[in-house]
């Protein structure tokens, strides 16, 4: 008789409604190619850009980006899937046109690897909650509060923690007053950063030298959302750290630092020089920071990860200028999640390989309740 323990099962939701639908299922292509398949069953669901769950092929390659062209989640089959919000029971249920709902298998915990709205934005971590499923990263509130930069800049104020100068632009405001909109800009000094308040993956990010390129770049952000967050541009090197939470009762835990070092011909490291260009892009780790400001560096990401109130992992995102000074520029609650991403690079320089960082949070999230706490 085995007395081997059955494997848990693990439904890994990628895809989505937002911009980065197509990061997303590159970072799906990496993890179903390097998750401990010892250990966990694993139910690929797609969500596609009209939001249909969609039971998925096991296969890494074909959600890949093949040069330049970018996966995307369809439903050719024209089966639907959904996660019952039940706390009673944890099945994924399939939907065929015109008959009842069967239940395909249950799950032990969901992996989302959604990027931006409709996914890493306390959505999705909503509905798991309501059907009590145990997930990886944070919770409801921290992932809509670090989705939105506003809000995020204001959390991190109050706690104390450096923010660079920043203006935020409403819709109404845009929609009222475009020249007043606009002049709130001018304390900042240009050049400055355009972005979508609730984006990620550098989608719909201007850099903008002069206040007649205001306005378009502008215009752009609001494809990606009505809320536009415009910032004082910074001149210092990028450093990014990673934090995990601790398990039990243990502290969060800081990476090795990264740092982006080269973008090529890009003004800035945006969506292309991420994913789909790598002439001239170098992602250095360790950084090349000073012990000294390493451990300060590290401090201050944990720091931050507690007064956002997250969960599971997060990469946090600093300034680092010529005298020392940072600034804090953002958290990302889902960071990116490709073998070669920032995240799992500070992550394998500090001891810790891609497939055991898939095996830590998974079992991070298995541990942590649902609900309050």
């Amino acid at each position: 008789m085995s007395t081997s323990q059955p494997r848990t099962r693990v439904a890994v939701v990628f895809g989505g409604r937002s911009s980065e639908h197509a990061i997303s299922c590159a970072t799906a292509a990496g993890v179903l190619a390097a998750i401990d398949r010892e250990r966990y069953d694993v139910v690929p669901i797609g969500i596609s850009k009209a939001g249909q769950w969609v039971l998925m092929p096991d296969d890494p390659s074909a959600l890949a980006i093949q040069g330049k062209k970018l996966p995307e989640v369809t439903n050719d089959a024209g089966r639907e899937v959904v996660i019952a919000p039940s706390p009673d029971q944890h099945d994924i249920l399939v939907l065929d046109a015109g008959q009842t709902p069967q239940a395909l298998t249950s799950v032990d915990v969901v992996l989302p690897l959604l990027h931006g709205p409709f996914g890493e934005d306390g959505t999705l971590q909503g509905l798991l909650e309501l059907a009590d499923l145990r997930y990886v990263g944070s919770g409801v509130t921290a992932s809509a509060v670090m989705m939105d930069k506003h809000m995020m800049k204001i959390v991190f104020e109050a706690a104390g923690l450096p923010v660079g100068p920043y203006v935020v632009i409403t819709d109404k405001q845009w929609r009222r007053d475009k020249d007043a909109a606009m002049a709130s800009v001018a304390p900042l000094r240009y050049p400055v950063f355009v972005k979508p308040a609730r984006a990620g993956s550098s989608v719909g990010i201007s850099k903008v030298d002069s206040r007649d390129q205001l306005e378009a770049a502008i215009e752009l952000a609001r494809e990606s959302d009505p809320k536009v967050v415009i910032e004082a541009g910074i001149v210092g090197r990028e450093v990014e750290c990673g934090v995990l939470e601790g398990h039990g009762s243990d502290l969060p835990r800081a990476s090795e630092l990264g740092e982006i070092e080269e973008i090529g011909e890009h003004a800035f490291y945006d969506f292309e020089a991420k994913y789909l260009n790598d002439d001239g892009l170098r992602l250095a780790c360790p950084a090349d920071v000073s012990a000294e400001d390493t451990a300060r560096i590290k401090e201050l990401s944990i720091k931050a990860f507690d007064a956002a109130g997250c969960e599971g992992l997060a990469r946090v995102d600093w300034f680092y200028t010529a005298d020392g000074t940072l600034f804090l520029n953002e958290i990302n609650t889902l960071p990116g999640f490709t073998p070669v991403s920032m995240f799992p690079a500070v992550w394998r320089e500090s001891g810790l390989d891609y497939t055991d960082l898939i095996t830590d949070l998974i079992e991070l999230a298995r541990e942590r309740k649902t609900g309050l706490r």
